[in-house]
C-alpha cells in the first residue's frame, strides 16, 4: 500500500506567523505527533528494509523506492521508547528533507490537521524522549495535543547517523 500526497499550495509564504499550517498526524507509543505535510512525500505500508552493517540500532536500513535508496529511520527506537512492534498499523512515512529522501516508520498515521497560529503553543522546556529544540510548538485542536516535529532537526541531528547529500 501507498498513499501519494499532493500538500495544498500555501498562498503565505511558510514561517509567516499568521499562515495556516497543514501536518500530516502521526502516533508513537501514546503520543500523536505532526509534521508539515510540506515535507511528506508519501505514506507506505511497513516492509523490512535491507539492512546495513554497522549502522546504528535506529537506522533500519534501506529500501528501493522507485530507483531512489531510502534510509528508513524507526522513531521509536530514536526516540527511546519502550517495545517496539510492527504491526498492520506499522507505516513509513516518507519525507523530502532537504536534498535527501528519508522513509520514518511510525506506529500509525491518523489525519491531515490544519492549524491556525492561535491553535499553537510554544514548547515547554522538559527532558524527554525528543529534545524540546527539535519540537516547533504544540498544536491543540479540541482535546488533542500534537507534538508538532521540526522533522529537519530531528532528521539532521548527528545521533541520526546519516551523512548530508553535500559531504557525499
Amino acid at each position: 500500500m501507498s498513499i501519494e500526497l499532493t500538500p495544498a499550495t500555501q498562498t503565505v509564504p511558510t514561517g509567516t506567523q499568521t499562515s495556516i499550517r497543514e501536518f500530516l498526524a502521526f502516533k508513537l507509543g501514546r503520543e500523536e505527533y505532526g509534521v508539515d505535510i510540506l515535507r511528506v512525500q508519501e505514506i507506505r505500508s511497513y516492509e523490512a528494509p535491507t539492512r546495513m552493517a554497522n549502522a546504528p540500532d535506529h537506522v533500519k536500513g534501506v529500501i528501493n523506492l522507485r530507483g531512489v535508496i531510502v534510509p528508513i529511520i524507526d522513531m521509536r527506537i530514536k526516540f527511546s521508547m519502550e517495545e517496539v512492534k510492527y504491526d498492520n498499523f506499522t507505516v513509513v512515512i516518507v519525507l523530502n528533507i532537504g536534498q535527501q529522501v528519508i522513509g520514518m516508520v511510525v506506529d500509525s498515521v491518523s489525519d491531515v490537521i490544519t492549524l491556525a497560529p492561535e491553535q499553537l503553543r510554544p514548547v515547554p522546556e522538559f527532558s524527554g524522549a525528543v529534545d524540546s529544540g527539535q519540537v516547533m510548538a504544540i498544536g491543540s485542536v479540541g482535546d488533542r495535543m500534537l507534538i508538532l516535529l521540526d522533522i529537519e532537526k530531528v532528521m539532521g541531528a548527528a545521533d541520526v547517523g546519516l551523512a548530508t547529500q553535500s559531504s557525499q
